[in-house]
């Protein structure tokens, strides 16, 4: 189902926030790894968000999505504080670990070994 124009301005508003949030309290870098948001969804009735991070150089995924879990209070008591006047029901977070960069990798390194087996010229 499309997007209407309400999710995708709220959306657009929490991805905002919450990248200023995730960088002012420090976890957008943990322990060497480098951690974006890579995408923002809300439900039609716009009380669930669903929030993709895409790690970078992160060593175990799971334990970094529970150390944002961990955090997840005080992430929405931020955010409240910034868009609360704007909503009238702050959204319950939930995040995600976006892993399409690593598809992308994975892909790109297949590309690269077909490229290396070229095939013979009487072959096709």
């Amino acid at each position: 189902m499309q997007e209407g124009k309400r999710q995708k301005q709220v959306s657009g508003l929490l991805y905002e926030e919450l990248s200023t949030i995730f960088q002012r309290m420090g976890l957008n870098i943990i322990d060497g790894g480098m951690i974006s948001i890579s995408s923002v969804k809300i439900t039609p009735d716009l009380l669930e968000v669903r929030v993709y991070l895409s790690l970078f150089q992160v060593k175990d995924p799971k334990a970094m999505l529970q150390k944002i879990e961990d955090r997840k209070w005080e992430i929405k008591k931020d955010l409240t504080a910034r868009v609360g006047k704007q909503l009238r029901r702050m959204p319950e977070l939930h995040f995600y670990h976006d892993d399409t960069l690593e598809h992308a990798f994975k892909i790109e390194n297949l590309l690269n070994k077909i490229k290396e087996k070229k095939p013979g010229e009487g072959e096709v």
